[in-house]
């Protein structure tokens, strides 16, 4: 009896010595083996074996990237501005053992150190840099707070300022600052429209008066170059008409000097402030000159006709440069001078 009872526990204490050498260590987590007190090697995740009553596990490490939040606290910047930060720090534990036995409470220690780089930082900024340069601020505070628990086997993968809070009365100078500072914008945008606004229509009126300067020389030009066609039609006429004198139809002479007569008396009664008309005697001779016309055309319409006999031309007589009145044969030379000046 007392046999069995020994084999018994025997069995049990055997069976007991096996599971407390077998440790199944979690995915995520490693564990250090501790031998005597002393650290021997780190349990990676899955099943290990140590020495029962010898061996025993010594800290149990979470290895997986873990956050805590840091506090906030207030911090006086460079010019003298009170601001309350607060930030959130991410961290992996690379190195279990030094995790473990390098420092005391990783992660207070970790919050510590972080609070503390954050007043570093922070303090040594004017609020205007502190308040626009967010991402400068979480950049150092990685750099100088990774440094520093890289010892304790620590990775500080991303520190960031979730919160920077100025005083009251300074956030209503600053809205009042922005406020300023948009209307200034506005003012100045307005007047860059004026300005803007100036310059086209100058430009506007620049090309108008360009324009219309280069229509009126265009128009001028055609003038010119309507006279000119006038005045060789003018000379043709006058060669025609010369040379039908001279051919001995006399009566081109009295078409030439009625259409002169006819457009002078056009002219005259045309004037817009003209409301009496006085013709000279010399102008009755016009009537001889119609009837000259109407030879002629009589002679251009009717075919086979013979040149009319040179018919009698009315005395027109007018004031010469000395006052005394000339024949009509004057001023037919006096015509035929003139052709000739057109011609010229």
């Amino acid at each position: 009896m007392g046999f069995t009872i020994f084999v018994v526990v025997l069995v049990l204490l055997v069976i007991i010595t096996l599971l407390a050498g077998i440790k199944s260590v979690p995915q995520g987590n490693e564990w250090t083996q501790e031998r005597f007190g002393k650290f021997q090697r780190t349990l990676k995740p899955g099943l290990n074996l140590i020495i029962p009553y010898i061996d025993r596990i010594g800290r149990k490490v979470n290895m997986m990237e873990q956050v805590f939040d840091v506090p906030s606290q207030e911090i006086i910047t460079k010019d003298n501005a009170l601001v309350t930060v607060d930030a959130v720090v991410f961290y992996q534990v690379l190195d279990a053992a030094k995790a473990s036995y390098e420092v005391r409470n990783l992660e207070q220690a970790v919050l510590n150190l972080t609070m503390t780089n954050i007043r570093t930082v922070t303090g040594s900024m004017d609020l205007d840099e502190l308040l626009s340069n967010r991402d400068t601020i979480n950049a150092k505070l990685l750099v100088v707070v990774d440094e520093a628990t890289e010892p304790w086997g620590v990775k500080v993968t991303r520190i960031e300022v979730k919160d920077i809070k100025p005083p009251a009365d300074l956030v209503a100078s600053m809205a009042r600052q922005m406020k300023a500072e948009r209307e200034k914008r506005a003012n100045i945008l307005d007047a860059e429209g004026f300005r803007q606004a100036a310059i086209l229509k100058a430009d506007g009126e620049k090309q108008a008066a360009v324009l219309k300067a280069e229509g009126e020389k265009q128009a001028s030009f055609m003038e010119s170059e309507a006279r000119e066609r006038r005045a060789q039609a003018e000379a043709e006429a006058t060669r025609v008409v010369s040379q039908a004198i001279a051919g001995g139809n006399v009566q081109a002479v009295n078409y030439f000097i009625a259409q002169q007569y006819v457009e002078a008396l056009r002219d005259v009664a045309s004037a817009p402030n003209q409301k009496t008309l006085i013709l000279p005697i010399e102008a009755t001779s016009i009537l001889g000159s119609l009837q000259g016309i109407a030879e002629v055309a009589k002679e251009a319409f009717t075919p086979g006709s013979q040149p009319a006999p040179m018919p009698a031309m009315p005395q027109m007589t007018r004031p010469g440069h000395d006052g005394a009145r000339r024949p009509a044969g004057h001023r037919r030379r006096h015509a035929s001078q003139a052709a000739g000046v057109s011609r010229a």
